[in-house]
């Protein structure tokens, strides 16, 4: 493929998108609220738009094709456990939609009476962790522009984290929204038609995973990479989608509850549809090249090879749309919490209002220029994705699951959740013995953040604060800042 012509083409697309952001936000750029969350307007139809294609990211296009190249049928995983993840979501928080929230942060400190400590701790985390998704989105894009262009990838990553970045500034969330909605429908034409194309090149369906080890082609490549491993990935993705404050800005700006709701029941059923795309793509992508050096280029490689000059066009850019569709998600989920938690934590007291727009396109060229740094030190999606989840959002998810569902949790317990999430990744990581039995990190962290919260919640005095206090208390900290007093009788 010409790479000219594909970089032409791909920047014409890009000021396609701009264009529709900047027309599908006009209305929705007078103040903050507006900027950061759509006005808590959006509709059904966008609600599952943006949604699928946050989904379907980075870790589709690139990671999971690139595990099923090398394990077969365990590339189905990836969405196995974004499609549970989502559908979990719709069934636990939907709700939460009634409460009007600004952030994460502020959801979970309301769990536990609008503790403070709780909230700015879960802040710092979100921003990392929007910091890391954001990161792995410019990895595989960048990777993704490289190896189709041959442009330095240091000079691809870059071109990638600008490209997102233009989707947000003019608009903010309704701008993402829009281009959301069109880039789901390119992602799934563009996906399909790769599987479809890719069975017919191999010389079909009965050819899939010729030359693969045997382990590789059991139910879900559990044998090829182990029970617990298998577990594992499913877990983490699905844990990341509960964790991540991304798809929780989908439940604060839909229209209503129902809404958003619905939205979620019909996303994470195309998702469990399209779990087994990927898989195939990357096993038909074996038998065409079965010494790539990196996986992760399996899928770029069969839009150059496979596909009419056109086509591989049209799937080309499908790729690089899944990346940056899932960016700008992340960006704004680590813009709101800048400026509605950090800022607040540091400052002692909220952005002005009047200026909240202007400080929400500085804060976003900021966090992707800080995702920036962190992607160019790696070039390993699937290992980047599961350690940051594990890590970072492990805890956060014990601690909506626990705040959203058991009322003895307390804001001691929160912040035990929270540590001993994040300490027993870090601990697992170090450990390659550990590392190797669990997969991931995740199935550890996630029990010890668990039994941590436990016992410490029933060690600790009950909480004495309602929620309506809580609340209150989460009302002031907007207006005035941190200076909110953190007595359980105040």
């Amino acid at each position: 493929m010409n790479s000219q012509a594909f970089l032409i083409c791909f920047f014409i697309y890009l000021a396609a998108m701009i264009w529709l952001g900047w027309w599908g936000s006009r209305a929705h750029r007078g103040s903050g609220d507006d900027f950061l969350l759509g006005g808590r307007k959006v509709p059904l139809l966008l609600t599952i738009g943006t949604t699928i294609a946050t989904m379907v990211g980075t870790g589709s296009s690139m990671g999971a094709v690139g595990f099923g190249y090398v394990n077969g049928w365990a590339g189905t995983l990836y969405g196995l456990g974004g499609a549970i993840g989502i559908l979990l979501l719709a069934w636990m928080f939907a709700p939460v939609r009634r409460l009007r929230f600004m952030s994460m942060a502020e959801e979970l400190s309301y769990y536990v009476g609008g503790h403070r400590l709780v909230r700015n701790l879960v802040a710092v985390l979100i921003y990392l962790a929007s910091i890391g998704w954001l990161g792995a989105h410019i990895l595989g894009g960048g990777m993704y522009l490289s190896w189709v262009t041959g442009i330095d990838l240091t000079a691809a990553k870059i071109i990638v984290a600008i490209g997102f970045c233009l989707f947000c500034i003019i608009g903010g969330y309704m701008a993402m929204v829009w281009t959301d909605t069109v880039q789901a429908i390119v992602l799934f034409v563009g996906f399909i038609a790769m599987a479809v194309f890719s069975l017919i090149e191999i010389g079909g369906w009965s050819r899939l995973g010729e030359g693969m080890d045997e382990a590789a082609l059991s139910f879900l490549g559990v044998q090829s990479i182990g029970i617990i491993p298998a577990i594992s990935l499913a877990a983490v993705v699905g844990v990341g989608v509960l964790a991540t404050p991304s798809y929780r800005q989908r439940i604060y700006s839909a229209a209503s509850e129902s809404s958003v709701r619905s939205s979620f029941l019909v996303s994470g059923l195309l998702y469990l549809a399209f779990s087994i795309i990927p898989a195939i793509i990357g096993m038909a992508a074996r038998i065409m090249a079965p010494d790539l050096d990196n996986p992760g280029f399996a899928f770029p490689y069969l839009t150059t090879q496979v596909l009419p000059l056109w086509l591989g066009m049209l799937v080309l850019i499908a790729g690089l749309s899944a990346a940056m569709s899932s960016a700008t998600s992340d960006a704004m989920a680590g813009v709101a919490t800048l400026l509605r938690d950090l800022f607040t934590m540091v400052a002692g007291r909220s952005p002005e209002e009047a200026k909240l727009v202007r400080y929400s396109r500085i804060a976003l060229v900021t966090t992707i220029a800080v995702a920036l740094a962190f992607a160019l030190s790696s070039d390993d999606v699937i290992t980047y994705i599961t350690r940051m989840i594990a890590t970072v959002m492990g805890g956060m998810f014990v601690c909506g699951v626990l705040g959203r569902f058991w009322p003895r949790y307390n804001w001691q317990g929160a912040l035990a959740t929270l540590v001993a999430g994040s300490a027993t990744s870090l601990a697992v990581i170090a450990n390659a013995e550990w590392n190797a039995l669990w997969g991931n990190p995740i199935l550890p962290a996630v029990g010890m953040a668990v039994l941590s919260g436990v016992v410490v919640s029933l060690a600790t005095p009950r909480s004495q604060v309602s929620h309506e206090q809580a609340m209150a208390r989460i009302n002031q900290a907007r207006e005035q800042g941190d200076g909110v007093a953190d007595s359980e009788h105040a």
